[in-house]
C-alpha cells in the first residue's frame, strides 16, 4: 500500500458543486456537448475491479478487496464478441482492463477467443505476479497470433521512488521484471505512464528512454502509442464544462473523444447481467450505462463528468491503442 498521497495529484481549486449536474446544460446554462458513436472501433471488457495493488489515486478504485465490478465470465465475453462479429460494428480491437485482468480465472479463454476471431487484442496489466503465473499460456498466444496481442504495462514513473509512492513498496522491480520478460520473449508491448506536474512531456519520455535502454526493453519512448503518458484524473478538482461551442474554440471534433469510438462491458455487483458503459473511465456511474447490448449502446453520450473534460477533451487522451 502507498504510504501517503499520490505524487501525481496537483492541488487546485475544488470542483464547483453546480457543475456536471444536468446532462443537457452546463452550470452557465449553455448546451452541453454530446458525442455520437461514430464507429465502435474498440470494445473493452472490464474483467473485474479486483487487483493485486491498491494505488494511491486509482480512478477505478481497484484493490485486493474491491469487488464492486465482478469478474466477467468467458460466456459473457463470448456473447458480446458474437454480437460484434455478426453486427455492423466494424470493430477491430478488443481491450481487456480491470482491476488486474490476469486475476480473472477466465482471462486466457477470453483472449484466445478474441484472437481466434481475428481481432487485435490489447491487455492493460501491471505486469506483476498474476501475469507471470500465466507465462506458458501467454507464450502460446504469442506463438499463435504474434503482434495482434499487445500487453500495455502500467509503470507510473521511471523513477522507482515516485512509482512506489503511487503503487506501494516493492511494486517497481516486479513490474520491470515483467516488462523485461515480455520484451525478451518478443511480445508486442507498450507502457502506460505519467509525468509529474514539474516535468515536461519531453523530459518524462527521456527519463523512460534511459530506463528502458538500461534494461534492454524494446520500447520507442518517442512513439505515443508505445509510451502512453496519461493526464492526471482527479474529479474533485475544478475543470471547465464542455459545451457545443468548445469544439470550434478548441479546434477539436466529437470524433476525437474516446466515447465516439469505444464502449466497455462491465458487470456491477448486485446486477444480474453484464452491461455496456459509455467509457472505460466511468464504469460505476449509472448515468453512463448505455444498456445491455451493443445495439442499445449506439446512442450519444453527454459529456457530463470531469473526466470527460480533463482526460478526453482537454487532455486528448484515449485508452485504446
Amino acid at each position: 500500500m502507498p504510504s501517503g498521497p499520490s505524487p501525481f495529484v496537483t492541488p487546485g481549486p475544488k470542483l464547483q458543486p453546480q457543475k456536471f449536474v444536468d446532462p443537457r446544460i452546463t452550470a452557465k446554462g449553455e448546451t452541453r456537448a454530446r458525442v455520437p458513436l461514430h464507429a465502435l472501433n474498440t470494445l473493452w471488457f472490464n474483467t473485474g475491479s479486483l487487483c493485486n495493488l491498491a494505488c494511491a489515486n486509482c480512478f477505478m478504485e481497484s484493490s485486493p478487496t474491491n469487488d464492486a465490478l465482478l469478474y466477467l465470465t468467458y460466456d459473457e465475453v463470448r456473447s458480446y464478441l458474437d454480437e460484434v462479429t455478426t453486427g455492423d460494428f466494424a470493430t477491430g480491437e478488443i481491450g481487456f482492463t480491470g482491476g488486474e485482468p490476469f486475476m480473472n480465472p477466465d482471462i486466457i479463454p477470453m483472449l484466445t477467443d478474441a484472437l481466434d476471431r481475428g481481432f487485435d487484442v490489447l491487455v492493460l496489466t501491471n505486469g506483476m505476479r498474476p501475469m507471470r503465473k500465466l507465462e506458458a499460456a501467454l507464450l502460446e498466444l504469442r506463438a499463435a497470433h504474434g503482434d495482434r496481442l499487445t500487453l500495455r504495462v502500467s509503470l507510473d514513473h521511471y523513477d522507482k521512488a515516485v512509482h512506489e509512492a503511487e503503487r506501494g513498496e516493492r511494486s517497481f522491480d516486479p513490474a520491470m521484471d515483467g516488462l523485461v520478460w515480455l520484451s525478451r520473449n518478443g511480445f508486442r508491448i507498450a507502457v502506460a505512464g505519467r509525468h509529474l506536474a514539474s516535468e515536461s512531456d519531453a523530459d518524462a519520455r527521456e527519463g523512460y528512454r534511459r530506463l528502458f535502454e538500461d534494461k534492454g526493453i524494446a520500447i520507442d519512448t518517442g512513439n505515443p502509442g508505445e509510451l502512453v503518458l496519461f493526464p492526471e484524473m482527479d474529479e474533485t478538482i475544478d475543470v471547465p464544462e464542455i459545451t457545443t461551442a468548445c469544439w470550434q474554440i478548441l479546434g477539436k471534433s466529437p470524433k476525437d473523444v474516446m466515447c465516439a469510438t469505444s464502449r466497455m462491458v462491465v458487470k456491477r455487483k448486485g446486477e444480474d447481467e453484464a452491461r455496456v458503459a459509455a467509457c472505460t473511465l466511468l464504469p460505476y456511474d449509472r448515468e453512463f450505462d448505455m444498456g445491455g447490448t451493443l445495439n442499445e449502446a449506439r446512442r450519444s453520450v453527454a459529456l457530463n463528468h470531469p473526466h470527460c473534460a480533463k482526460f478526453c477533451v482537454l487532455g486528448g487522451a484515449s485508452c485504446s491503442a
